[in-house]
């Protein structure tokens, strides 16, 4: 499916459709999609976003946030051709690694973190991320989420968070429901890690057609839900 209803999750946080010609300016932005090996295969830590909050709530996300000042200084470059100036990889992989110490306690070096995508949010939209999706595998220790944006965390293994998606019991956005499914092709998280992607944007964009509201996947991206 390469069209579906904009998310409810989303348009809690982002009511009506910006003008078009005047779109806001995405901030910039990282995630990490933290991966363990189970009995089963790889699992992918998920945050559920508190429902309380005014985006995604209830969402399961993984852990991330925007670029804040300061992040340049603290990330390095990492392998792989972002294709931005190095300035900004530093400040992604600052950011990438800061968020996902305070939201889950994991320490990360920037030498963990693997390119994976980039998803921007639709010009449409009034509240616009530019975010980097990185992979790293999860050092040993405890996971602790100490964030005011989630309450819970829990790994699951791509397979069934897609199926629990599916039933309704948890909600993936987009971008996450994507990743999740990409990750399906891989049985341990060496073989993730091994992936040396091109990283090219990927920007749905929203259409309204007799009152509906839809998402409009990037061509060649499909969505599994």
């Amino acid at each position: 499916m390469n069209r579906i209803p904009v998310p409810r999750e989303v348009r809690q946080g982002d009511t009506g459709v910006a003008d078009s010609a005047s779109p806001v300016t995405p901030r910039d932005a990282a995630t990490v999609v933290l991966l363990r090996d189970g009995d089963d295969g790889i699992e992918v830590l998920l945050l559920c976003r508190k429902r309380a909050m005014d985006f995604a709530p209830g969402a399961h996300v993984f852990p991330g946030g925007s670029v804040d000042p300061g992040d340049a200084d603290r990330g390095v470059d990492v392998p792989g051709d972002l294709g931005v100036p190095p300035e900004r990889v530093r400040a992604l992989v600052g950011a990438a690694v800061r968020e996902t110490q305070e939201e889950c306690g994991v320490v990360l070096r920037a030498g963990d973190l693997v390119p994976w995508a980039r998803w921007i949010t639709p010009e449409a939209s009034h509240r616009r991320f530019d975010t980097w999706f990185f992979v790293a595998a999860t050092p040993p220790g405890e996971i602790a989420v100490a964030t005011a944006e989630a309450d819970s965390a829990e790994w699951l293994r791509p397979a069934a968070a897609l199926d629990a998606a599916r039933a309704g019991e948890i909600t993936l956005l987009p971008p996450t429901a994507v990743t999740v499914a990409e990750l399906t092709a891989f049985s341990s998280s060496a073989e993730v890690l091994a992936q040396r992607r091109a990283i090219t944007p990927l920007m749905p964009s929203v259409v309204v057609e007799d009152g509906q509201t839809w998402l409009v996947m990037p061509e060649g991206t499909e969505y599994p839900l």
